[in-house]
């Protein structure tokens, strides 16, 4: 055996996919703000690049007043050839930076409930058994803690060094009989259901604020709460010796009350939307274009690349820093413009595929696949899904993301296929429309859908039917 180093030469193809295809991959990929942050951090990274800036009659000026340029003129070729060193004040060649305003820190509920327990006059053992159960109530509400898991861990707090620190010394170990006293505190306050252990406590703490503690709605909730989920309105009215109609009307009642009492202080952030395309209506036809008005216009830096046509000045780092920069900015230029082309491609075709919908509404809605779209605008099946993840169109019936014409179909009698968003529409539109005391079955659906000539199957409309949230015939039904 020969030990040893070797030279070989072997052919083959490999592919690599350009830094650059990546790049505009997630230009592709980036909704409407975050490619607004992306432009300004290019802007500011790359002196090719400048802003347009409108003209007082709102269109966009690509050539200035050479005269007013000529008065405040800025060398930039000192500029780059010295390492952007002007010697003047910053002010008069950069712009200043704008900080957007930050929303303040907002009040949740803990520190709701926190400020109602520092009103009462509880000693100090009942304070941190307070702290300890608020900090294990959730968002809902809810005590998503057991007691006795309460009681143990502050128990253990008393026997630490800590607690010697914060003046609890040699106190007593706390029962479950101080937790249960502490909580039932934190249950008055407000809102009415706070701290919960279940749904079942919940509504009664709420009655019982409500001053309904001897009524029929508190008797349903406290002793036939099975039956009650369950809507088994014959059972309780036999129980309890009254009409049907009374528990039904009691059950309403009871559907009035708060099952997350918690989430009136949520402070959840809010989602806000702001859509990329805009389709109006002019006349007859469905118009689409960009809602990019927000976003930086860029170009060519004329003074720049008047500066870099004269190579012969520059040598070695700025030579290749030049190279790069100006390469990158006209990529940069015709990336943005791909994407604008490529979705209003994309959008144009939906509005062409889905016409009957913007016309007559969502039952109208075809089933369209990213497939299809690829096929008709010649590119490829993940290019349409950049396209259309995280994008959002303002429609004249309302603002939808571009996801939601996409859907499977079902066939129909006539040869045409129906989107499945399309179908829902119907069950949720039959349903709402169904003598609530012969409410309609599942097959009483696929019948209904079937003289439509939609051909369906139960399983598929009880699929459906629990995806719109829509209870069964049994349970939706009234007396």
């Amino acid at each position: 055996m020969k030990v040893g180093l070797q030279q070989s030469v072997r052919l083959g193809q490999e592919l690599r996919i350009n830094p650059r295809l990546y790049q505009a991959m997630d230009l592709l990929y980036m909704p409407l703000l975050d490619l607004q942050q992306h432009l300004k951090q290019e802007l500011v990274a790359n002196p090719f690049l400048e802003l347009v800036e409108p003209t007082e009659d709102g269109v966009e000026g690509d050539q200035e007043d050479e005269t007013k340029e000529d008065e405040n003129e800025v060398d930039w070729e000192d500029i780059l050839l010295d390492g952007f060193e002007t010697g003047g004040r910053r002010e008069e060649y950069e712009e200043r930076e704008y900080y957007e305003p930050t929303a303040v820190a907002t009040r949740d509920l803990y520190d709701h409930l926190r400020d109602q327990i520092a009103l009462l006059r509880l000693d100090p053992r009942q304070i941190i058994i307070a702290e300890e159960i608020i900090g294990n109530i959730d968002d809902t509400g809810f005590l998503t803690c057991e007691l006795e898991a309460i009681v143990e861990s502050l128990n253990a707090f008393l026997q630490s060094d800590d607690a010697k620190v914060a003046g609890f010394d040699n106190e007593v170990a706390l029962t479950i009989e101080e937790a249960e006293a502490v909580l039932s505190i934190i249950q008055s306050l407000d809102p009415a259901g706070i701290g919960a252990r279940d749904l079942r406590e919940c509504l009664l703490l709420q009655l019982g604020d409500h001053d309904m503690g001897n009524t029929l709605v508190y008797d349903i909730v406290d002793k036939h709460f099975d039956r009650l989920v369950n809507h088994r309105w014959a059972e309780i009215s036999k129980e309890l010796g009254v009409s049907p109609q009374e528990v039904q009307a009691a059950a309403d009642e009871i559907a009035k009350l708060d099952p997350k009492p918690g989430l009136q202080y949520s402070v959840g952030e809010g989602n806000y939307i702001i859509a990329d395309l805009v389709v109006e209506k002019v006349d007859s036809d469905y118009i689409v274009f960009h809602n990019d008005t927000a976003l930086p216009r860029l170009r060519l830096s004329r003074s720049y690349r008047e500066v870099a046509r004269d190579k012969a000045k520059f040598k070695g780092e700025n030579k290749e820093f030049i190279s790069n920069k100006l390469n990158n900015a006209n990529w940069m230029l015709q990336a943005i413009e791909q994407r604008r082309q490529t979705m209003l491609k994309v959008m144009n075709f939906i509005v062409d595929r889905q016409r009957d919908f913007f016309e007559e509404g969502i039952e109208h809605l075809k089933p369209l696949t990213l497939r299809e779209v690829a096929e008709v605008i010649n590119m490829h099946e993940s290019t349409v899904s950049r396209v259309t993840n995280q994008k959002y169109v303002q429609t004249p019936r309302g603002v939808f993301p571009l996801k939601f014409f996409f859907s499977s179909g079902l066939s129909t009698d006539s040869g045409e296929d129906v989107s499945a968003r399309g179908i829902k529409a119907r069950i949720q539109k039959l349903v709402g429309e169904e003598d609530t005391k012969k409410p309609l079955t599942d097959q009483t659906i696929v019948d209904i859908l079937k003289r439509e000539g939609i051909n369906i199957a139960r399983r598929t409309v009880a699929k459906y039917r629990d995806q719109l949230g829509i209870l069964s015939a049994r349970m939706r039904k009234r007396v």
